[in-house]
């Protein structure tokens, strides 16, 4: 690994984490030697095979798990992440909403923006 790549003993933050883009993002961190907080709102069994993954670089890893749908949600995840680690140098709002597939995808646009917004 190149120091240029290199986030040995950082901390991340990586929300929506659990799956997809989020994922592929906090395994990144992970072997470029972060540790991670994973967060899911659903898929915790994702989450926490995410996180077992993530160990399996040496790295640490938890996983914090919220509905961002809950805006008192978002000071409960800010303050789990600080727990975790103590700090953190990284943090990605990857958490989005998913109104392109499964029953989402038949929503009204006014459904569909109402969700995002929630979300985002």
């Amino acid at each position: 690994m190149s120091e240029f790549a290199s986030l040995l003993n950082r901390k991340a933050v990586v929300t929506g984490s659990s799956t997809g883009i989020g994922r592929a993002i906090a395994l990144e961190f992970a072997r470029a030697g972060a540790d991670v907080v994973v967060h899911c709102a659903y898929s915790r069994d994702a989450a926490d095979e995410l996180a077992n993954e993530i160990r399996g670089f040496g790295r640490q890893s938890s996983v914090i798990q919220a509905d961002f749908k809950e805006s008192r949600s978002l000071d409960s995840v800010v303050e789990s992440a600080w727990e975790s680690f103590g700090r953190f140098d990284i943090w990605v709002n990857n958490a989005g909403a998913d109104v392109l597939t499964g029953s989402a995808a038949e929503w009204s646009f006014e459904q569909k923006l109402e969700r995002l917004l929630e979300i985002d």
